[in-house]
């Protein structure tokens, strides 16, 4: 069991993990801080140094690109209507549905929302009043892997830890869970103080499995630590590092083009053998009168200051193309050229379907330990032998389409499929009953095996019978001469 130092040494090193360092950037972008917050602006005194220039407009607008980047491959990865964890076998399917139903697409969600984000994201088991396992979401900065050895793959404990609430006088509360294989202890800490034991817990260290019968009360253990984790590539590195320059010099120019236009925003007034007192009374007759007195030999010019915006908004368009194009998504403000087919919405989604397709590997990877778990307490509770086998995962992707494509589309497919019917039809002398009957069901999208056994039965054909009677045929020219049957 670890120790109180230990606890706080590795919660302390994980903090300070160059990959942690990283999802939080990630997860930071994903807010919409961008590192535009942080801009400032200097200049050179008359002494020469340098100080921060504060009377300059300084405008920190972020643009979430990476935002819409996220949560395009989340959504567009499981937009499907139906589970994508199936089974040809309806009882199994039956019971599949219990663990990977709606709650559990939620909470993959937010797990794949910090695997874009972050590089890598968290779920983890627990026993539900139902006496099955459920999985749920694991917030990533709170998880921390301990291993025997730095080189060893196998994790000996998970600590987990999160931010409970904060009492009065700004003090937080940490809670912090140490998992094993059968066992979890809990702990706690106030602000930076000494971790301690949890003494709100009345069972500490506690069984992973803790349930009340009649005849008492019993415990065990999942016989591993049931915390799984979804890597977003084999470097765990965010999908914002592609992008994250471009972002910020999109934010500079967009800021750029603002602190410009708001330092100008007003005209210069020259003037020439003003007629007055002072400035301030020209500044009034300005702003309210709308004229100024000047001596005869005076001049008013106005003076506007053309601002450079073309070369930004070229770059900023630029910016904004590529962000997509290296961030691998759906640029929905991409214009056309008014022919707007199924065939260019589906080349749009192309580099989306690609980011996708990597992920979904390492999805259905994550999946499969997931189902093993369900698969082993659905036979444990039904009495059945199910095997990994019997499962598969199927994303069915959905794509925006064109409606009047899919009107034509679907107009064609029905032309032809009257022409097949008509050829069939007009061929039905020529075949059996259960042949045309089967050819009109795959026409018709229809299970032949549900109406085969409707068919009419054929009378066999006898050959000898057929045979004698074609062997006494005997012409008819000008009327029956007794000499054989006439058919």
């Amino acid at each position: 069991m670890l120790t109180v130092e230990e606890i706080t040494k590795f919660i302390s090193d994980d903090e300070s993990d160059p990959k942690k360092q990283r999802a939080k950037e990630g997860l930071r972008y994903y807010e919409g801080e961008h590192d535009i917050r942080n801009y400032k602006l200097y200049y050179y005194n008359a002494d020469g140094k340098i100080v921060e220039d504060k009377s300059r407009s300084n405008i920190k607008i972020s643009h979430p690109f990476f935002t819409e980047l996220v949560d395009q491959c989340v959504q567009y990865m499981l937009s499907g209507d139906d589970s994508f964890v199936k089974s040809d076998n309806a009882e199994l399917q039956a019971e599949l549905d219990l663990y990977f139903g709606d709650e559990f697409k939620s909470e993959l969600a937010d797990t794949l929302t910090d695997t874009c984000a972050g590089g890598f994201g968290y779920m983890y088991g627990y026993m539900n009043s139902d006496m099955r396992t459920s999985f749920t979401y694991a917030e990533q900065s709170g998880v921390v892997e301990v291993r025997a050895k730095d080189t060893d793959d196998h994790t000996e404990y998970v600590i987990y830890w999160y931010i409970d609430r904060i009492e009065k006088g700004k003090k937080k509360v940490k809670r912090i869970q140490v998992w094993d294989s059968k066992q979890t202890t809990y702990f706690c800490q106030v602000d930076n103080g000494k971790v301690e034991k949890d003494t709100s817990v009345e069972l500490n260290p506690r069984p992973h499995i803790l349930y009340t019968k009649k005849d008492g009360t019993y415990y065990d253990g999942f016989g591993f630590i049931p915390f799984f984790r979804l890597d977003a590539n084999k470097k765990q590195t965010s999908h914002l590092k592609p992008v994250k320059e471009i972002i910020d010099d999109y934010d500079l120019m967009s800021c750029g083009l603002s602190n410009n236009i708001q330092d100008v925003s007003e005209a210069v007034w020259v003037v020439k053998g003003f007629q007055g007192d002072n400035l301030e009374e020209m500044i009034q007759n300005v702003k309210t009168k709308k004229h100024i007195g000047v001596e005869p030999d005076g001049d008013v010019d106005i003076k506007t200051i053309s601002i450079p915006y073309e070369a930004r908004k070229i770059k900023m368009e630029t910016d904004e193309k590529n962000i997509y194009r290296f961030g691998m998504g759906f640029n929905s403000a991409q214009l056309g050229d008014g022919n707007v087919t199924n065939v260019v919405i589906k080349s749009r989604y192309a580099l989306l379907d690609l980011k996708c397709n990597k992920l979904e590997s390492r999805l259905k990877a994550f999946l499969r330990k997931l189902v093993k778990i369900a698969l082993n307490e659905i036979n444990k509770i039904k009495g059945t032998d199910y095997q990994p086998k019997d499962v598969y995962f199927e994303f069915n992707r959905e794509v925006m389409t064109n409606a009047t494509d899919n009107a034509t589309i679907e107009f064609t497919k029905a032309q032809a499929d009257q022409v097949r019917m008509t050829t069939l039809l007009n061929a039905a002398s020529l075949l059996d009953n259960e042949t045309v009957l089967k050819e009109i069901c795959a026409i018709l999208d229809v299970d032949f095996g549900e109406v085969k056994d409707k068919i009419p039965k054929q009378p066999a054909t006898d050959l000898n019978d057929a045979s004698e009677k074609l062997a006494n045929v005997v012409p008819q020219e000008g009327g029956d001469d007794g000499g054989g049957e006439s058919v």
